[in-house]
């Protein structure tokens, strides 16, 4: 089968490669892959940010995606052949503190799924039974391949944070996280603004209104006179900072009410703030990381009920034989959430 893999330590260095089918593990299922979504994370690896030099090249990559089961190992006892299914990709060891008190998200000893080991753009990934989950005939194929980062909005909305009706909330960034987080939050009652910056003005800001939502461009727009207008100058009551960028928590911290929340959920690298006034306006700071089994299990319900909106999400513009074109786009703000037919691999 063919793959596509991250084949050198720079920028960019993403190649199709020739690699034997799997053979699953007693413990497997071996999954045909059919669409795959590509995440920032992938894209952090395609810029080969420093969080990604303990992968060991080359490796495929991407995480996020739906398939087939087509084999199981001997062990297999909860799955059979042509079940849909999605991989929950951060592996949990199962034995560690965390994974026994039901934290299996923050695993110690975790490996992840495109990272540290094969990813899914490719034809064939082998997976342990218990990293996957079915999916019903009520979610489309293309869908499924987004339960992922659905579920990380999932988590930061109903699980980290305090939205609910009426609750004037913010959300800083309009990536997939942001457009999902944003979507979830508006089904948990709250009042959604979107906030984007001059690279997103093209194309995920117009995505974000197309949704429906209210949005921001804070390189152009007066916050300080949108927030008088939107909460009466009051602040709103929940900020989730999908950005990934140091400025998103400090921006976040200006447009928050005192006693408000914000939800950390991009990973911002280093930033410096004074923290005192977070202290004194009794700021509550959530840090919300990756998702668990019920986080899916409420994305794909979310999805089913169409309560998040992933088909004008999703774009099936690119494939995965020229990937360059949508990892520059997606890097560029000219794209959102593109998602692979990886059949094409197996032809």
């Amino acid at each position: 089968m063919r793959a596509l893999a991250k084949t050198s330590r720079e920028y960019g260095a993403v190649e199709l490669v020739d690699r034997s089918r799997p053979e699953p593990a007693a413990d497997e299922a071996l999954i045909e892959v059919d669409y795959a979504g590509l995440c920032g994370s992938d894209a952090g690896i395609y810029k080969f940010k420093s969080a990604f030099e303990r992968m060991s090249l080359p490796t495929v990559i991407g995480h996020e995606y739906t398939g087939r089961v087509v084999e199981v190992g001997d062990d297999v006892a909860g799955l059979e052949l042509g079940d849909r299914v999605v991989e929950r990709p951060i592996r949990s060891c199962g034995s560690c503190y965390q994974c026994k008190i039901g934290e299996e998200n923050v695993c110690q000893d975790a490996v992840i799924t495109g990272v540290d080991h094969d990813g899914a753009y490719a034809g064939y990934i082998s997976v342990p039974e218990s990293a996957l989950q079915r999916v019903g005939d009520d979610v489309d194929p293309r869908h499924a391949a987004l339960v992922e980062p659905t579920s990380i909005g999932a988590r930061a909305v109903v699980h980290n944070s305090r939205v609910g009706a009426g609750d004037r909330v913010m959300v800083a960034g309009p990536g997939p996280i942001g457009l999902l987080t944003a979507q979830i939050a508006d089904a948990q009652g709250g009042d959604v603004v979107v906030a984007g910056v001059g690279n997103d003005v093209s194309y995920r800001l117009p995505l974000a209104e197309e949704l429906g939502f209210r949005t921001v461009n804070v390189e152009e727009h007066d916050l300080e006179a949108v927030r008088e207008e939107l909460t009466d100058g009051v602040g709103y009551d929940v900020v989730f900072d999908t950005t990934g960028h140091p400025s998103g928590l400090t921006m976040a911290v200006d447009e928050v009410r005192k006693g408000g929340q914000i939800v950390v959920v991009g990973q911002t690298g280093e930033t410096t703030m004074p923290y005192s006034p977070l202290v004194r306006s009794e700021l509550d700071l959530q840090c919300s990381y990756a998702s668990t089994y019920e986080d899916f299990d409420r994305s794909l319900r979310l999805i089913a009920t169409g309560d998040v909106d992933l088909e004008t999400v999703l774009d099936d513009r690119y494939s995965l034989l020229e990937v360059d074109e949508a990892f520059e786009a997606f890097l560029g703000g000219e794209t959102c959430k593109p998602v692979f037919d990886v059949s094409l691999l197996r032809e």
